[in-house]
């Protein structure tokens, strides 16, 4: 049995070959006693699961055959797509999972989060995390029209990508200081995440921090096969 881990894929039905990746990954790579761990920002944007599982009815079919076989897939939110709920889950037979979550493998204690929560010195950015993850705001937001929804979120992703041209780098990274609190607050020695898109083995006075890759020109995904050591992999598309 492996473990694999991914995160911030981004699909988009404009980038129909990213879908199509997701697809080879899950029929080529993955067997039934795996289990697949999806740490947030699968879609690109997500406006509720009434529009997505239509939009998306070739990956969701994809996740039902994976769990019908038998593989276990957990889905972690991210930024993009805190709006997946139970019709997502139960279409699909992936199992939500809270952000942060530890499990334990292989007799050790791992947290997993999206990590944009760890982003701490990017206000503008936590403000607004905290205004569309109350549900008053989800409530409002999912009794619009889909049309609506979906003109508000690409309003809010052209908002987003101006704010983010004037950030520097280290604003949109993690702050050191919030990994050390979280990693203490749980008690692990590893944290795996995603969000940033910088994807490398950090090594701490706590242990080591995984950040994933995202998808672009190849699929980054963590692997760690029962009785082994994980790694990072990249592979072309």
């Amino acid at each position: 049995m492996r473990r694999l881990f991914i995160a911030d894929l981004h699909l988009n039905p404009a980038r129909p070959e990213h879908s199509f990746a997701l697809i080879d990954f899950c029929q080529q790579r993955i067997n039934a006693d795996d289990e697949l761990y999806i740490l947030g920002d699968l879609f690109d944007a997500w406006i509720g699961d009434d529009v997505g599982i239509i939009t998306y009815a070739d990956v969701i079919a994809c996740f039902k055959q994976l769990t019908t076989n038998g593989t276990q897939v957990f889905f972690m939110a991210g930024n993009r797509d805190f709006l997946i709920g139970n019709e997502f889950s139960q279409a699909t037979g992936v199992q939500l999972l809270v952000d942060p979550t530890v499990v334990t493998f292989e007799g050790q204690d791992v947290l997993l989060m999206h990590g944009d929560t760890l982003c701490t010195d990017d206000i503008g950015y936590q403000n607004f995390r905290s205004l569309v993850r109350n549900s008053s705001w989800q409530g409002e937001f999912l009794a619009m029209s889909p049309a609506l929804r979906m003109q508000q979120a690409t309003d809010f992703r052209q908002q987003s990508q101006a704010m983010t041209a004037m950030k520097s780098d280290e604003i949109m990274d993690v702050n050191l200081h919030a990994v050390t609190q979280v990693m203490d607050q749980h008690q692990v020695s590893l944290l795996i995440h995603g969000h940033t898109h910088r994807p490398q083995v950090h090594h701490l006075n706590q242990g080591e921090r995984v950040v994933l890759g995202d998808w672009g020109g190849h699929f980054d995904y963590l692997s760690w096969p029962q009785g082994e050591a994980w790694h990072l992999i990249r592979e072309s598309i």
